[in-house]
């Protein structure tokens, strides 16, 4: 089975590489470090700690983890990896040169040991859950302890997930450390073979989210220049085909309250243009961020095309919708609204993060919208009643208060691994 996975991989690297090369002709940050992704690059300090956040989700719920490992064990060098460029670019703007910077290389058996020779990491930490077999097995036969942090498994994942725990059961089963988000979690991690003493019940560590100190004061002086008296909803990290229905709503937003302010704030700086041509083509008057226009009376909307600053726009605004969710994607971050005080819109598909849109659902904090009518409804319904925007968006900021901790137990069962870290490292 192993040797069938690893000539796969080999025969899957030009497609692999292909698909890379493919996305760098609409986001060129996929051109970037390319050598990384094939273990490649230079070497980084050797003997420290290796955490993986796949992408810009990842990388905001683990960055307090990789703080609190710094200080903890402020001796040891860490390095980050992330698969896509966006991680990579919020992993620089949250932890600068405090750790080192990578792409994690494709999981091709060859390329791990390139990787590890390179890193030589003396404890790994995947947050959330990304099965490598090849990188697992590759910290069983050096080693290294592997901790899966804040790791989940959906239902419908433990097939794919069985099939692939096969390849390193032996590491699964006696070598990788789980810290699930759920008890149904962990029961799922256990049913494809791993240790039930290494499995563990810690909660998401997505709670742990703590909103920069400076977001509050500069969300207030945005709020200022969008208009204080002005209506002003939020449509955020959307997808293709969500424009159209935020669009949509927005119309019928304005015919009750037509001094209403739409900020919307695409998910992909790459589909930029196709958005703005959206805007002409259904004659919205609009401005963008980066032009510096004046949010007068007259624009109905403002297209944000910078990165980084949808969290202000979160607490600027009287209501929050976040997209991913109308179109089956899986959804994106609830909490940044949620820490902020302000009541969530979201789509059907939160598959991404299913129990933190249920707990926001279940408290009120949350509503669930399925296409323009019930958008603009709920939308509507909310400028037009501030008790009930201070209500619901004070119930979602309790929910994650309630919900915090997974940091602290999580940090409680890394620390054990780290004197262990006093001994050689392997060169293998």
């Amino acid at each position: 089975m192993r040797l069938l996975y690893i000539c796969l991989g080999f025969l899957l690297a030009p497609v692999m590489l292909g698909v890379i090369l493919w996305k760098g002709v609409r986001n060129r940050g996929w051109w970037r470090h390319v050598g990384e992704r094939f273990g490649l690059g230079a070497p980084v300090r050797a003997g420290g700690i290796w955490v993986h956040a796949v992408s810009v989700g990842e990388v905001q719920s683990s960055a307090s983890l990789v703080r609190a490992l710094l200080q903890a064990r402020p001796d040891l060098p860490v390095t980050v990896t992330t698969f896509t460029p966006a991680g990579r670019e919020r992993a620089l703007a949250l932890l600068g040169d405090t750790v080192a910077h990578r792409y994690v290389p494709f999981d091709l058996a060859g390329v791990v040991g390139l990787f590890f020779a390179r890193t030589r990491p003396r404890l790994a930490v995947i947050v959330e859950t990304e099965l490598w077999p090849n990188l697992f097995h590759g910290c069983g036969r050096r080693g290294i302890p592997l901790v899966l942090a804040s790791a989940r498994v959906s239902p419908r994942s433990i097939p794919r997930y069985r099939w692939l725990a096969r390849l390193f059961r032996e590491t699964l089963s006696h070598g990788i450390v789980i810290g699930a988000q759920s008890e149904g979690d962990a029961a799922r991690f256990r049913s494809i073979g791993a240790n039930p003493a290494r499995t563990h019940v810690l909660g998401n560590l997505k709670f742990d989210y703590v909103l920069p100190p400076d977001v509050p004061a500069r969300a207030a002086s945005l709020r200022e220049a969008l208009g204080r008296a002005r209506p002003v909803w939020v449509a955020g990290s959307t997808h293709e085909g969500e424009e159209e229905i935020v669009l949509d709503a927005h119309r019928r937003v304005r015919e009750r309250h037509p001094d209403a302010l739409l900020v919307l704030v695409p998910r992909k700086p790459q589909r930029l243009d196709y958005v703005v041509a959206l805007l002409r083509r259904r004659g919205h008057a609009f401005v963008t961020r980066t032009s510096g226009a004046p949010v007068t009376p007259a624009v109905e909307v403002l297209l944000v095309d910078t990165l980084g600053e949808l969290v202000l726009f979160y607490g600027a605004a009287d209501v929050a919708f976040v997209g991913g969710s109308l179109v089956p994607v899986g959804g994106h971050n609830l909490l940044e609204p949620a820490a902020l005080g302000k009541p969530m819109l979201t789509g059907p598909h939160n598959f991404n993060a299913e129990g933190i849109a249920d707990l926001f659902v279940e408290v009120g904090a949350a509503h669930v919208v399925i296409d323009a009518p019930s958008l603009a409804m709920l939308v509507t319904d909310y400028l037009g009643d501030a008790p009930r925007r201070e209500r619901d968006g004070r119930a979602g900021y309790a929910a994650q208060e309630a919900n915090r901790g997974t940091l602290a137990r999580l940090v409680a069962l890394i620390e054990p691994l780290l004197p262990d870290l006093s001994a050689p490292a392997r060169r293998r």
